[in-house]
């Protein structure tokens, strides 16, 4: 009985939650695209009666709920993960990375970046939200080698204690690790905005997904050197055997538990 009570609460929670994100979603961007559009109509009918001084007032309006917009989207993925259902598959983690860095290098063909996945690196999760984990682990080394003139990117595994840890490493502007508690909790950065974009809710995201797959996550770097973040994954041994090796797709001190 107390066991069917906790589930109906549970489910009920649930649907508030949803509930919550629906009007977030909604009734947060209705105004905001207010504000951005009208801020754009003054500036393209009315521009030259606006001093400069107003005409950047402006520009710094819009800039800002186009941040209050990204957030409210990286809220609601965050959201999203903690919720989605997780099915789980034998999922080929070297394939799906090369896949993340080529994109990454398409849409930047400015950068100059030297990545290296190493072969036939599976685990067994959910092949979304494990690609959500890549994108945000990957595209966060892409970010933060942006002010070398030579980036370099890895992606691989090692084993310990009979336990398969993946890692992605690089050699991009690292951080303090005396702050490394601060890195999963959401709008937690250790950088400004004007050096690096973002909002501080990726990593958080990729602890949430991680916990619920039975994994951990934690990073190891040193200032202007770069950093690794490791994370870990149940039966990866086991999907790594049911995995066949194919071809690349062409196209410090442990960091303390967040929750």
């Amino acid at each position: 009985v107390e066991l069917q009570k906790a589930k109906r609460e549970l489910e009920a929670a649930n649907k508030e939650l949803e509930a919550f994100s629906y009007s977030v979603s909604h009734d947060l961007r209705s105004p905001l695209r207010s504000i951005d559009g009208y801020s754009q109509a003054l500036l393209e009918d009315y521009g030259d009666l606006i001093p400069p001084e107003g005409q950047r007032f402006l520009e710094r309006v819009r800039s800002s709920t186009h941040r209050m917009a990204e957030l409210i989207d990286d809220l609601l993925k965050l959201s999203q993960v903690t919720r989605a259902q997780i099915h789980f598959r034998n999922v080929d983690l070297t394939r799906l990375a090369e896949t993340i860095l080529s994109e990454l290098q398409r849409t930047h063909p400015e950068r100059s970046v030297e990545y290296n996945v190493l072969p036939n690196l599976a685990a067994r999760g959910d092949p979304r939200l494990l690609q959500v984990v890549l994108e945000n682990l990957l595209s966060n080394a892409w970010k933060y080698t942006s002010k070398r003139e030579q980036a370099e990117i890895e992606f691989g595994a090692i084993q310990e204690d009979d336990q398969t840890i993946f890692y992605v490493r690089d050699n991009g502007a690292g951080f303090d690790m005396a702050y490394a508690s601060k890195l999963f909790g959401a709008f937690q950065r250790l950088h400004t905005i004007t050096e690096f974009p973002g909002t501080g809710i990726g990593l958080a995201t990729v602890q949430r997904i991680l916990h619920r797959h039975g994994g951990y996550v934690w990073a190891e770097a040193v200032v202007n050197e770069g950093a690794t973040f490791f994370f870990t994954l149940p039966a990866a041994e086991a999907a790594r055997a049911k995995t066949e090796p194919q071809e690349a797709d062409p196209i410090i001190m442990r960091a303390k538990e967040i929750v």
